[in-house]
């Protein structure tokens, strides 16, 4: 099992940068691939990012392509997602996901359903 512990939100002014973490429990971190969600307010949750074990593929929503980057370091347990040029849209709680994936595929890394483990979340707010 792993546990996740999401930080680095708050209150960015649009066109700015957050960088989020997520620290994981449990040494068979780097067994796992993990992954990035958000909910928005009065939304359903929806796949950001995603990166396999070894960090040699990463897969992004068209909705932050380009402007998100998602990145992990396995001798500190811990991924990141750097948010740059946000927008107000990109306002809402972020997840911190983990999953062992046979096979990556990109249905069933943008699948939320497909991941077991998830951090508590953190508030990433836009102001326009």
């Amino acid at each position: 099992q792993v546990q996740l512990v999401e930080s680095g939100g708050g209150l960015v002014q649009a066109g700015g940068s957050l960088r989020l973490s997520c620290a994981a429990s449990g040494r068979t971190f780097s067994s796992y691939a993990m992954g990035w969600f958000r909910q928005g307010p009065g939304k359903e949750r929806e796949f950001v990012a995603a990166i396999s074990w070894s960090g040699g593929a990463t897969y992004y929503a068209d909705s932050v392509k380009g402007r998100f980057t998602i990145s992990r370091d396995n001798a500190k347990n811990t991924v990141y997602l750097q948010m740059n040029k946000m927008k107000p849209e990109d306002t809402a709680v972020y997840y911190c996901a983990a999953e062992i994936f046979s096979v990556w595929t990109v249905v069933d890394v943008t699948t939320r359903t497909e991941w077991d483990y998830w951090g508590q979340g953190t508030q990433v707010t836009v102001s326009s």
